[in-house]
């Protein structure tokens, strides 16, 4: 990858300049260029030709936001990531730039003692979200012909009881938010199964966002909170800075959570989410992984796997960062790699099967399972709850 260019446009001096000295730190980054508000930064573009901008979300005169609607009329396709606070509107216009296109974000750090410390903070968090945004457009100008087609779900042989799936647990990150709001306001309000999602997010973040996702939703979508109970057509999102677990209780499962050690640097983190999955539900899990950096996911999409459960992932093409879907395709974890548009009718399709095979053991054509059991812990033989229910 040749060196990177990056444009940093924020109205204080000092984050400018540390984030300035923080980017310069990594040999891949070849210039770091600053400017002090968005009508500055639109000037520079065509004479930096930058590959990534880190964007402030609040400056005075034209903010971010407007800053970011000029920049994808021109540049479409040019990485930006919005440097925001870790405040109610702060987090309100995050999200809403990133429904405008903005390609990541990270929140300024607070409360670090020194600006040592600020600048140790933001190359840790910044630089692998800036070289891995890069490494995406890059990838993208590559003639068609050679990127990998989308695999259609492999034919996987189950027995009845394993076709049915009780929940879906979603794992995502980087581009997650826009993923998220292609693929949950799709679900039908009838969708007979709990879904469970991880969203790599602060506190703040994560409620805001299920917040947004709800109005736009015909299920019913909230933070996470523990002692919650799982119902059909009702999503849960894990709140910033805390794992999400599932645990049973008699016939309920409810949400737990805990600040234990982050995983794969993250808290919530994918892993945990899905082995407690793997664990509550085995053969009847669907888990599915969507765009996002890293590696989290894999181990617990693993563990889903090996209970027998289902697991399938965001194509490249559609996704911001072919990370963590990426790592499961090529883990041979993935029973299919579809494109983000497709992702909704795959989970309708499978979620449903649960009705299917009530139809055909109602008309004998399938015989009942032997014991109980199976059938009582199964979460979709509750009715789904509507919104105006809630």
């Amino acid at each position: 990858m040749a060196g990177i260019r990056v444009l940093v446009v924020d109205d204080s001096v000092v984050i400018r300049r540390v984030l300035c000295e923080a980017l310069a730190t990594d040999p891949a980054i070849e210039a770091v260029v600053s400017a002090a508000d968005g009508s500055i930064a639109l000037s520079k573009i065509p004479l930096v030709n930058p590959d990534l901008i880190t964007l402030d979300v609040e400056m005075p005169g034209m903010s971010g936001i407007e800053t970011l609607a000029a920049i994808r009329k021109t540049y479409p396709k040019l990485p930006v990531i919005m440097f925001s606070t870790l405040t109610e509107r702060g987090a309100s216009i995050t999200l809403e730039a990133l429904s405008l296109g903005a390609s990541d974000y990270l929140a300024k750090p607070q409360n670090t003692g020194s600006l040592e410390q600020t600048r140790e903070r933001i190359r840790l968090e910044l630089i692998p979200k800036v070289k891995g945004l890069c490494r995406k457009n890059e990838e993208g100008k590559l003639p068609p012909a050679i990127r990998p087609e989308p695999r259609k779900a492999a034919n996987v042989k189950r027995s009845a009881a394993a076709e049915r799936v009780d929940v879906v647990a979603i794992g995502t990150s980087t581009g997650g938010p826009n993923a998220l709001s292609v693929v949950l306001p799709a679900l039908v309000a009838e969708t007979p199964v709990p879904i469970v999602v991880v969203q790599h997010m602060p506190p703040l973040f994560t409620r805001l966002l299920a917040e947004r996702l709800d109005k736009l939703s015909s299920i019913a979508i909230r933070e996470g909170a523990e002692g919650d109970v799982l119902q059909p057509g009702h999503a849960w999102i894990a709140p910033g800075d805390f794992h999400m677990k599932l645990a049973r209780e008699g016939k309920a499962v409810r949400l737990t959570m805990s600040q234990e050690a982050p995983q794969n640097s993250c808290r919530p983190a994918v892993d945990v989410l899905f082995e407690s999955v793997a664990q509550v539900y085995g053969a009847n899990a669907l888990a599915v992984v969507l765009t996002g950096m890293g590696s989290d996911g894999v181990r617990g999409a693993q563990r889903i796997k090996e209970a027998g459960g289902q697991v399938i992932a965001q194509d490249e093409a559609t996704s911001v960062v072919w990370g963590m879907p990426g790592q499961v395709a090529a883990a041979g974890l993935a029973e299919g790699v579809f494109p983000l548009q497709e992702i909704a009718g795959e989970i309708d399709r499978r979620a449903n099967r649960n009705r299917l095979l009530a139809d055909r053991k109602a008309s004998g054509i399938l015989p009942e399972e032997k014991g109980s059991s199976r059938t009582e812990r199964s979460s979709s033989s509750v009715e789904p709850i509507s919104k105006q229910q809630r």
